[in-house]
């Protein structure tokens, strides 16, 4: 599968939204970070913003809901216009039920682990996710370092879904940058959520850019 790139508007102006998302309009996904103060200590925001945000849009949502209580609020945000859906799994009660009715509601249904989770906790129920989000840092804030001791498990889930012949989407967020790129690509992610490395650019779109022919050189090795 090509490499996607999804631009984290974390990173972005909130005062200038509309016009940071037109900069990376040459990108696959919009990453949109939800955040509740409560399940990890920073507040984004919420349902109206990313509803707004999907109207406006030139790329499909992929929202990520770093939040509590997924199980309620997780098909919400697929109906508020999220074309991807990604929940923690350290916050939901039932995974499974969450993923099937994001696919009911016709999202992508994606699970996330934080960098402590272990990767088996999803290898059972592998197949009930579109994609699953291996976290690079520990979520909660935009511009920190990469943690390449995450790898193993974008491999580990790589090997999985190979195995099975699942069509797997593996998604990687945090301190992705031209300097890490290849190492996440060789691992085994097709997905890569950039904040800082694009929205600090002084050109977001040649970002995306540059680093989508640095991954996908890396894909070839």
């Amino acid at each position: 599968m090509a490499i996607q790139m999804a631009p984290s508007i974390l990173s972005a102006d909130f005062a200038n939204l509309e016009r940071d998302i037109t900069t990376v309009s040459n990108a696959d996904w919009l990453h949109v970070d939800v955040m509740d103060a409560h399940f990890v200590p920073n507040l984004t925001l919420g349902l109206p913003v990313l509803e707004r945000l999907a109207e406006v849009s030139p790329l499909p949502v992929d929202a990520h809901l770093m939040i509590e209580d997924p199980d309620h609020w997780a098909p919400r945000y697929a109906e508020a216009g999220a074309t991807s859906v990604t929940f923690h799994l350290e916050a939901a009660a039932d995974p499974v039920a969450i993923a099937r009715d994001l696919r009911a509601l016709g999202a992508r249904s994606s699970v996330a682990l934080k960098p402590g989770t272990p990767v088996d906790q999803v290898l059972d129920i592998l197949t009930e996710f579109d994609m699953v989000l291996i976290m690079t840092v520990e979520p909660g804030f935009g511009g920190q370092a990469f943690m390449p001791e995450t790898m193993p498990k974008v491999t580990a889930l790589r090997e999985a879904a190979t195995a099975s012949g699942q069509a797997l989407r593996i998604e990687v967020d945090g301190g992705v940058a031209r300097d890490t790129v290849a190492t996440v690509v060789e691992a085994g992610a097709d997905v890569l959520v950039a904040g800082s490395a694009v929205f600090g650019a002084e050109d977001p779109a040649a970002e995306v850019e540059a680093l989508r022919a640095l991954a996908e050189e890396a894909s070839h090795r």
